[in-house]
Formats: structure tokens, sequence, C-alpha cells
């Protein structure tokens, strides 16, 4: 597996803290502005000195859809569910299926310029590394292969003794990538579990589909704080991430966006706005 230092070289990082406030005050933080930044990011408009960034995110209650997931055949009745449980539902931009989003959910946003020579599983194997170094000191039994019956498989879920706390996605936009992990750090993640069971529940009722779907079973999902047995917070992962990059940078970078940044953001911002019509109107 590719060691994360192998793909990320550079010297200088650019670091988004966007966990704990809005930074665009007229348009609501909920994750659907987290993936427009992304792709803002990711297309380093205006930038010669192409440099990392790497973005860290919380949203409160929030069930991310992803394409495939609209595609249900009675996806309003499992959109109504979700609401009546105080969780809207969104629809991303990158791959996979339905993820819970909670306050003891760390994401974390790691964008790449000039990707076009490094493969999509190098990408992948960066982010399964970097977080793999980031709790050297907890524990060295993190493995990356498909958890079956979890929401959202993959075969980049990290886990611990066949349990898992995380997923990752990658989205590439022209030359750039973002490549996005989830982190349940905290809080129940049989719950978060339970909750994607029931909506699919709801939404597929067993009726045959041309996709398939998980069959979640949320024993097989815990947070990192059941699986080490620490009272892990997600404040804790942050001033880790903060720590690992502040020891392989020369310098860290923390103004946040610019006005290229901005302009592509308030572009993808609105294409996320379309692309989440129908399922907004379900709510």
């Amino acid at each position: 597996m590719k060691n994360w230092r192998d793909v990320v070289t550079h010297s200088q990082f650019r670091l988004f803290d966007h966990t704990e406030k809005n930074y665009f005050h007229d348009i609501a933080y909920t994750a659907l502005t987290s993936f427009a930044v992304d792709d803002a990011l990711a297309l380093f408009p205006g930038s010669k000195e192409k440099v990392p960034a790497l973005r860290l995110w919380v949203h409160p209650d929030t069930i991310v859809l992803g394409i495939t997931d609209t595609k249900l055949p009675y996806l309003e009745k499992g959109i109504h569910l979700l609401h009546k449980r105080g969780y809207p539902a969104v629809v991303r931009n990158s791959g996979g299926l339905a993820v819970a989003l909670d306050a003891g959910v760390l994401n974390i946003s790691l964008v790449l310029p000039d990707v076009r020579h490094i493969s999509i599983y190098d990408c992948y194997e960066a982010m399964v590394s970097f977080i793999r170094y980031v709790l050297a000191d907890l524990t060295d039994e993190i493995e990356a292969y498909e958890i079956a019956r979890s929401y959202c498989p993959g075969d980049y879920d990290l886990s611990i003794n066949g349990r898992k706390f995380a997923g990752i996605s990658q989205r590439r936009v022209k030359n750039g990538a973002s490549v996005q992990i989830y982190l349940d750090v905290e809080g129940s993640s049989q719950e978060r579990a339970k909750l994607v069971r029931d909506f699919y529940d709801a939404a597929g009722k067993d009726e045959a589909t041309r996709f398939t779907y998980p069959d979640i079973d949320p024993s097989v999902m815990a947070s990192l704080s059941q699986l080490l047995g620490r009272d892990l917070r997600v404040g804790d992962i942050k001033r880790r991430v903060l720590h690992v990059l502040d020891e392989v940078s020369e310098q860290v970078v923390t103004d946040d966006i610019s006005e290229e940044e901005l302009t592509q953001f308030e572009k993808r911002y609105k294409q996320m706005m379309k692309r989440n019509e129908d399922v907004a109107a379900m709510q």
C-alpha cells in the first residue's frame, strides 16, 4: 500500500478548519456547502503554486445520500422517515451510498492538485496511510477492506477487528481531486447504522431493484472511542491531524478561500442545490 507521503510530497499545506462556524454568512452551512467548497478547492483557480489543502468539517444530524440512493423505488417514504427523526437528507456529488453525519463524526478532505498521473487507488491508499499515521500511537490494527454489511460499503472501509469506523470517497474535478473520509469518532455508530438501515427498509421495501443496496448489520460498525476503549472526541482527532501537518510541513497556511475560489464555490453550490431539488421537495 502507498505511503501517503509518496503521494503528497509537498512541503506546504493549506488548512481549513470548518468544524465550528459558518464561513459563508449568506449561505446556510450544510453538507451541500462542504461538497461545493471541496469542488472549488480542487479546481485550484488562479493558483500558480498549487498547494494541497486539508479541510476539517463537521455537520449536525444529516444523512448524505449517494446518487444511486435516489433510484430507490420508495425514496420519498425513506426521506419522510429521516425527516421525522430529525435528519435532513442531501445528495452528494461523489460516489458511494448513504452515510450518517452528526456532531460525533469528523470529516477530512485532502484536496490534491495535478493528479492526472496519480491513480484513484493511490489517492485512496494515501488517505488510509494518513489516518494510520494520525492514530499510530493508539493502534496498529487499522485494516482497509470492504465491510460488507456496513452502510456505504467499499474497498477502502477502515476497520479494527472487523468493525468499521470510517469510509472514504473520492471526487476528481478537472486535474484536482478531493479525497474525503468520514470518521466515526464518538457517539453510537450502531444507532447511526440503524437509522440508515431503517431508511433503506422504508425506501426499498424489499422490492427488487437494479442496484444492490446494503443489508445493514449495525453490529459491524463502531466509533473509534468504542474500538479503542478511550474517551476520544472530535477535538482530539483534530489536534492529532494538526500535529501531523506541523510535523511534515515547512509551512501551514490558514488563510481562508480566495475570491477566485469563492466565485467557483458559488457556481458549484448552485449545481449542488439543483442536484438536490427533488430530494428537498420531499422533506
